[in-house]
């Protein structure tokens, strides 16, 4: 890969992760969110992985990484990065092509497929109804829930204080996601949809795996593994 953008460019699934330009990515965005499926899980759930990305602020690279977790102790199973150049910039709504090629490789090298997957990013509270957790999900075809920290789009209330307090996210008198209280007197996460499940059920899973913090299991051990490599190598 080279600092600029690089080519379209389709993984063994068939969908693309990589665009030319923010004009390529809007119209992947909008032909691919026809893939997206809202319904019910599909079986019982034993295993559910968290991913995040880290990038060095000082130099164009970057590290994706997944944990995967027993969906009863939260326990990891087995956890996997991969380290590249980054191929598109920082824009927002585009979150996808820039991470899904760091992401997807690290999916390539873990021992077992997940039953689920967490993603620390939008899903179908989008401006395309198409973000990371929609996106990854489609590219997978594996179950997946938006568990972002910020709003992206859309009005909502401010939900109640106690944990599992939520209030509806609202665009253009469309329910797009929830916010959801994770744990008492904190912040909320901005939880959607992202392929293969019913907004209902991402919400129980939300909780469910938020056993400690504000994030759930799965991405906070994500997060902490990408992150202790990127600093081991900026050392």
């Amino acid at each position: 890969m080279s600092n600029s953008y690089i080519a379209h460019h389709k993984q063994d699934s068939g969908y693309p992760i990589y665009a030319s330009s923010p004009t390529e990515a809007k119209q992947l965005q909008e032909t691919l969110r026809k893939r997206v499926r809202i319904a019910p899980l599909p079986s019982q759930i034993k295993t559910i992985a968290g991913v995040d990305v880290s990038f060095n602020l000082k130099s164009n690279w970057g590290i994706g990484g997944v944990v995967v977790c027993d969906a009863e102790t939260f326990n990891v199973l087995d956890s996997t990065t991969f380290q590249s150049i980054l191929s598109f910039p920082y824009i927002p709504g585009f979150l996808s092509f820039r991470e899904l090629p760091l992401i997807l490789p690290a999916f390539e090298k873990l021992s077992r497929k997940p039953d689920l997957v967490l993603c620390d990013g939008q899903g179908f509270a989008h401006p395309r109804r198409f973000g990371l957790a929609c996106h990854l999900g489609v590219a997978l075809d594996c179950p997946s829930i938006g568990c972002a920290k910020s709003r992206l789009l859309g009005e909502h209330e401010e939900p109640g204080k106690s944990r599992g307090s939520q209030t509806p996210l609202r665009f253009e008198d469309e329910d797009i996601g929830v916010v959801l209280r994770t744990r008492t007197g904190v912040a909320p996460l901005y939880i959607s949809i992202g392929h293969k499940i019913t907004l209902l059920e991402a919400i129980d899973w939300t909780l469910r795996s938020a056993i400690r913090y504000r994030l759930p299991e799965p991405i906070r051990a994500a997060h902490e593994l990408v992150n202790k490599i990127r600093q081991q190598i900026s050392e």
